[in-house]
């Protein structure tokens, strides 16, 4: 009987020590599964861009740093260098492309000397309107650029609407393209350098935060650029007339090192891509309402503002005309594609 007894209470010990270790053994399962759903690897990821810090762009690139280290808890510390902080719009791709920082915001013009297709922001006149832009950039337009940039070593998390871009100078009103006629004018890049000259003037190559001493200096007669940075860098101080003819439609990039990127976790690259994605909407829904609302501050602060009539644009698309077949030449084959895209819309 004793026995009997003693083999039962073993079975009975044995059954509940194989249920404990069953529980645990579940337990430490759940929390490694835990670990793995939700936590994010610690990663610091330099950010820098050169635009000012109230420009609509850098207030949603500013949020996007934000929103990633809140949703990681910290764990994905995005340190924001802006305007020019850390670096030049000029030193930003090659920093982005060898590792030198890890993420940063530049123009498309500035990236079409890497990718020469990201020009086709720069051929005059060919986005009427903003929605048309955004949905070119989410589509097969977008994907044929993204790819190109990959290659190169860059990977695009973000188009970011700049807006339109026009002219402004301290000399006389441009009301037609002969009148740029002998003047200097800061570009910012290949192509719009190449319109400049086929409307007449001499292209200056120059980097945004030095466009003003040059005005100031009478180093160049005038600029391009678009309403809000004119507003912002304050050039209603140093020159006296506004063109808006909406000759092209500027877009930044928000650009990561192909290799960083390629090592990141999949969790974080999902959350990067995520924030970036409703940033990119929140972007283009103020582009056009900071080109209005810049272009009426100009004039209220004394600038000469003259639009470009609707039936006058047939004029200066004619003298641009030359500016299609040097982006052509110069993006081949995929320049051509982009542009029969955006043709047939």
């Amino acid at each position: 009987m004793k026995k009997w007894m003693l083999g039962l209470l073993l079975t009975v010990v044995s059954i509940f020590a194989l249920s404990a270790c069953g529980d645990e053994g579940d337990k430490k399962a759940d929390a490694n599964t835990s670990g793995s759903e939700d936590g994010y690897e610690s990663t610091t990821i330099r950010l820098a861009y050169n635009l000012p810090q109230d420009h609509h762009i850098a207030v949603g690139i500013e949020n996007f740093a934000k929103e990633v280290v809140e949703r990681s808890d910290g764990k994905v510390n995005v340190q924001v260098y802006p305007a020019g902080q850390l670096l030049s719009d000029k030193d930003m791709n090659q920093s982005i492309l060898s590792g030198g920082v890890e993420m940063g915001v530049n123009s498309s013009t500035l990236w079409s000397s890497t990718v020469p297709a990201m020009g086709v922001f720069d051929v005059p006149y060919m986005f009427n309107d903003y929605s048309a832009v955004g949905e070119a950039v989410n589509g097969e337009f977008g994907d044929k650029l993204r790819g190109a940039m990959e290659e190169k070593g860059a990977k695009v998390l973000m188009f970011a609407d700049y807006g339109y871009v026009q002219f402004a100078n301290n000399k006389r009103k441009l009301t037609k393209p002969e009148d740029f006629k002998g003047l200097k004018i800061r570009s910012i890049g290949d192509l719009p350098s190449e319109l400049i000259q086929a409307y007449g003037a001499s292209p200056v190559f120059m980097g945004g935060g030095e466009v003003y001493m040059a005005l100031q200096r009478n180093t160049v007669d005038g600029a391009t650029s678009g309403t809000t940075a004119m507003l912002q860098r304050k050039y209603d101080e140093v020159t006296k007339y506004l063109t808006v003819n909406n000759y092209a439609y500027l877009e930044f990039l928000l650009a990561v090192n192909k290799d960083y990127w390629d090592k990141l976790p999949e969790k974080t690259q999902d959350l990067l891509t995520e924030v970036a994605a409703e940033t990119e909407t929140w972007i283009r829904e103020q582009a056009e309402k900071e080109d209005t609302e810049s272009a009426k501050a100009l004039e209220e602060k004394g600038m000469d503002v003259y639009y470009v009539p609707e039936e006058e644009l047939d004029v200066w698309k004619e003298a641009a005309a030359p500016v299609r077949d040097v982006f052509i030449e110069n993006a081949g084959d995929l320049g051509k594609e982009l542009l029969d895209l955006i043709d047939k819309k």
